[in-house]
């Protein structure tokens, strides 16, 4: 069978809740991220799996268990989210407030991961993904997952602030069936729940689209203002049957 990535963010924890960067601090789900990985598992019933891959930290390994596909799942440690060293647990609004126009994606983390470790981390995962046959499912993190995604296409990893990803959330990489040597993202960012409901009520005054772009940058992706006024910024399908 032809290669067909099935990348899965973890679901809800505290600190993705609060918009706190996470990266190799072990938090485990919240009851309602429980709730978010349980959900996706009827919406991935009737795939089987040749490999099933997980971060090693908790929330990525528990997600895993909770959606519960075929097979035995193996830990990739190449999966695990960015490593924020001096960041880790802030918030990107008050980094930016010490260092203005702070971007992760282009600056990297004081004593933790720099993009170019990232980018190699994430081509090599690539490289040994694309060995391997059928539907692969990886079980890893939000930024890490958008490094993925556009690597996988071959564009910058700057490019990864354009491709956010919500808790509990499938997205598919696989190969054009009409040119099998192009690689596409055929489909991003689906969501287990209506995105009405993934989405908190936006404060008084805020709309949702507004409160989603906040939290987005935030988690350390920049939004231009010109595309963040004349775009939608996900758009968000009905999951596969």
């Amino acid at each position: 069978m032809p290669l067909c990535l099935y990348l899965i963010r973890h679901g809800e924890t505290e600190w993705a809740l609060s918009s706190r960067h996470t990266g190799h601090s072990d938090i485990s789900l919240t009851a309602n991220g429980k709730d978010e990985a349980r959900e996706l598992g009827p919406q991935l019933q009737g795939i089987f799996f040749a490999h099933v891959l997980t971060s090693p930290l908790k929330r990525a390994q528990l997600t895993c268990k909770l959606v519960a596909l075929n097979g035995v799942p193996e830990i990739e440690r190449d999966l695990v989210e960015w490593n924020y060293g001096d960041y880790e647990g802030k918030k990107s609004v008050n980094i930016r407030h010490e260092r203005p126009n702070w971007d992760v994606f282009r600056d990297g983390c004081p004593n933790g991961e720099m993009p170019g470790q990232v980018l190699a981390r994430a081509d090599r995962l690539i490289a040994r993904l694309r060995t391997m046959d059928g539907n692969v499912a990886l079980f890893s993190h939000g930024q890490f997952g958008g490094v993925l995604g556009a690597r996988w296409i071959g564009m910058p990893l700057e490019n990864a602030r354009h491709f956010p990803l919500g808790t509990a959330s499938v997205s598919t990489l696989a190969y054009d069936p009409d040119h099998p040597e192009v690689p596409v993202i055929s489909l991003w960012n689906c969501l287990s729940q209506p995105f009405s409901q993934s989405v908190k009520s936006p404060p008084s005054g805020q709309t949702m689209k507004q409160r989603a772009i906040q939290r987005w940058e935030n988690e350390g992706g920049e939004i231009p203002v010109s595309e963040s006024k004349s775009s939608s910024l996900v758009q968000v399908p009905q999951m596969m049957p």
